[in-house]
């Protein structure tokens, strides 16, 4: 992974370079074009509401002007959460996303409360309550045409490149259709005679936006505690792992969220007796097939001979110096030259194999004499549970 630090572009040390390009440009793309077109709503709702004397068209105007902060907070979040890794940033940025998501979700929440309540209050004097102008009507329509427009244009820019974010803000667009919707039919029950219901389809508009704003700032919040994936995301990641070549099994599978992707540790369990290297070969394997087969940023895989869970602690055992040195304590006048020692360390015990030199002649009674050491050592010794002897002349 390039580190921001170190990139440059036309001789540019810090010049911006998007980790995901292709999200980078759609998210820029589609986030103007709702700018664009939130600004004209914004003005066009608010001045026709004024003018026409109908809240509930105001309230969807302040809606919109909201949807353009939004868009400004998308833009922000897109940009800087596009950032590759740095130091301060081991995992990348994209957690900015989910920040903004909450930040977001709290506004509108406040907005949509703030407008409940102001409708309320005016409900409560229904004698103050005027007649709207029949143009609101047509207002109305346009607001409801575009955001439903809007809507769909997002919705599919954010699944094509699996923004989490965009998702969210298309289907604020969806939202803004329903609430001009709901203004739609209050202003027409206005100019039917029933004026109350420019009031009640204000403080519904409202109720609207403090539900939608609650709901996704309840989902970033989530995210922000190191919520996991789903059970059916966890056990196809689980199924992934299980299918990779020398994996015997899998234990203490966890995930979190991380924007649009997601950070995996597991514990996977391999023959006891390989090399570390053949250990290592097996996870590196793993953690791809994870990488390849799902939506995920990192797999960190930890390499198990025995299932911890159930076998007994090796914590307390010495360390190698030690145990070679009680192993020469032990043996004393049987002692035997070695080249080489492997220990392995499996359920609260020590098996070791001792190789001796190859080239080197011993008797039978030399290799008889350690063998038949070995077997007293093993019988009640507390590190022990095994030594077994490897030589070309060995019996």
């Amino acid at each position: 992974m390039k580190n921001p630090a170190h990139s440059h572009a036309h001789g540019k040390p810090d010049a911006f370079e998007p980790a995901h390009p292709e999200r980078f440009a759609a998210a820029q793309k589609s986030t103007w074009v709702s700018i664009i077109i939130n600004m004209l709503l914004t003005v066009l709702q608010v001045l026709a509401g004024f003018f026409g004397k109908s809240q509930s068209l105001m309230a969807d105007g302040l809606h919109s002007f909201s949807d353009l902060l939004a868009d400004v907070l998308v833009l922000f979040a897109n940009r800087h959460g596009n950032k590759h890794a740095d130091a301060e940033h081991p995992y990348g940025h994209a957690r900015i996303e989910t920040a903004a998501s909450l930040i977001l979700g709290v506004s509108l929440a406040a907005l949509g409360v703030g407008l409940l309540i102001s409708a309320g209050l005016r409900l409560q004097h229904p004698e103050n309550v005027q007649a709207v102008h029949p143009f609101t009507f047509w207002i109305a329509l346009v607001a409801l045409a575009a955001k439903e427009g809007m809507f769909r244009y997002m919705l599919a820019v954010a699944q094509r490149v699996r923004s989490q974010m965009l998702v969210a803000n298309a289907w604020h667009a969806r939202s803004d259709a329903a609430s001009s919707l709901v203004v739609m039919v209050g202003i027409a029950g206005n100019l039917l005679g029933y004026t109350f219901l420019d009031l009640v389809a204000a403080a519904v508009v409202g109720g609207m936006i403090a539900h939608m704003g609650a709901k996704f700032a309840l989902e970033a919040l989530s995210e922000l505690v190191d919520t996991g994936l789903s059970e059916e995301e966890v056990a196809e990641i689980r199924a992934t792992l299980m299918q990779t070549p020398g994996v015997i099994s899998l234990h203490e599978l966890r995930t979190r969220k991380m924007a649009d992707n997601a950070l995996v540790d597991a514990h996977i369990l391999v023959d006891p007796k390989i090399s570390v290297s053949e250990g290592h070969f097996i996870a590196e394997s793993a953690r791809q097939a994870v990488l390849r087969g799902h939506h995920v940023l990192d797999v960190m895989v930890h390499i198990d001979p025995e299932d911890d869970a159930v076998a007994k602690p090796n914590i307390h055992l010495p360390a190698r110096a030690a145990l070679l040195s009680h192993l020469l304590d032990r043996m004393g006048d049987a002692h035997l030259p070695y080249t080489r020692v492997v220990l392995h360390y499996l359920d609260g015990k020590v098996d070791v194999e001792l190789f001796l030199d190859a080239h080197k002649k011993f008797t039978a009674h030399q290799l008889k004499g350690c063998l038949d050491k070995f077997s007293d050592i093993c019988a009640d010794d507390p590190y022990f549970r095994s030594i077994k002897l490897y030589h070309s002349d060995a019996p």
